[in-house]
């Protein structure tokens, strides 16, 4: 399947998996945007639109800031003027840059936490097997070993994914784990080192003292290596997710989220919540269970399955075609 078909693909099945917040956001959408002037009811009817499709109350205030000074400086008169606005000032809040992919240039490990039923170990097999596609050669220490067949599961994909895995016995101490898989990724030239860590939110101590013996051992075994800390979390539990994202990042320096089941009903804005609120990037999103179904965030796309309606959407691709057809001809 060719990169432009696959993406296509992705982006078709986004837009499936946010439906549920577009419709709840764009029925209203044009019914606000038909308000005859951009006035205080524009604005309340704007914000609880925005609140309904998960993005948050701190969130929201800020988009609508940032709009009230673009109406500003732009003198716009017409609530049809601002969406182009809108869809801007939340892309601005969300993009993500290439530094904050680092870990694709240099040694690093990839610290990945998360509860249980997030998607956390499908979320590891995928990357390892994306990043092994990328020519990087990479071992997956199974260090949830609190979880009963974390290690099982891990191995499965580990396998399907064509990577080697470091792992111990169920109830054995993590930071052994770690220890033994920062050998063999010393020993046999890894250039990126996946950890699987428990995620017992239920018993912050004991995560964070887990947390803090792993890091320890890194520090001492891979000083010089990049250190990547992500989080997963389900994007079907809105604010609950947010949540999540919240306490871990209490216990752990977070440096990213993955966002899975995209696919599912999920509840779209928490993505710009997440980023607004905690100043966390989110970096992948995951719309599937195949491996090609963990993508890249991208802010641009993301906002536009969540606010460009399925008619709009129709109305784009006849015009493309029309324009290619025109082109061709000529």
């Amino acid at each position: 399947m060719s990169k432009d078909k696959e993406k296509k693909g992705f982006f078709a099945r986004l837009r499936e998996g946010l439906s549920k917040t577009r419709k709840s956001i764009s029925s209203g959408m044009g019914r606000v945007f038909r308000l005859s002037s951009i006035d205080d009811e524009f604005y309340d009817e704007l914000e609880e639109l925005l609140v309904m499709g998960d993005l948050g109350i701190d969130t929201t205030e800020n988009i609508i800031e940032t709009l009230k000074k673009k109406v500003k400086e732009e003198h716009l008169k017409k609530p049809e003027e601002c969406k182009e606005y809108l869809m801007n000032a939340i892309i601005e809040q969300m993009g993500t840059t290439e530094a904050d992919y680092r870990f694709e240039s240099e040694p690093s490990v990839i610290l990945v936490s998360g509860v249980n039923g997030v998607g956390k170990t499908t979320t590891i097999g995928k990357l390892a097997s994306q990043l092994k596609g990328e020519g990087k050669r990479v071992i997956l220490a199974a260090a949830d070993t609190f979880r009963a067949a974390a290690a099982e599961q891990l191995k499965v994909w580990a396998e399907r994914a064509g990577v080697e895995m470091v792992g111990g016995q169920e109830g054995s101490d993590p930071a052994s784990v770690v220890y033994d898989a920062a050998q063999a990724a010393k020993a046999r030239k890894a250039d990126i080192l996946l950890v699987d860590t428990a995620g017992r939110l239920h018993n912050k101590k004991n995560l964070m003292e887990e947390l803090r013996k792993i890091s320890k051992v890194l520090d001492r075994e891979l000083s010089g290596w990049y250190r990547e800390s992500l989080v997963v979390v389900d994007a079907t539990t809105g604010q609950n997710a947010l949540s999540q994202a919240k306490q871990f990042q209490e216990v752990s320096d977070v440096t990213g989220v993955v966002l899975t089941k995209m696919d599912g009903t999920a509840k779209g804005g928490i993505a710009v919540a997440i980023q607004s609120e905690l100043g966390i990037p989110v970096k992948y999103i995951g719309v599937g269970e195949s491996i090609e179904d963990l993508q890249k965030f991208d802010a641009h796309s993301f906002v536009e399955a969540l606010f460009v309606s399925d008619e709009e959407e129709e109305a784009q691709e006849s015009s493309q075609e029309e324009d290619e057809g025109g082109s061709q001809g000529s």
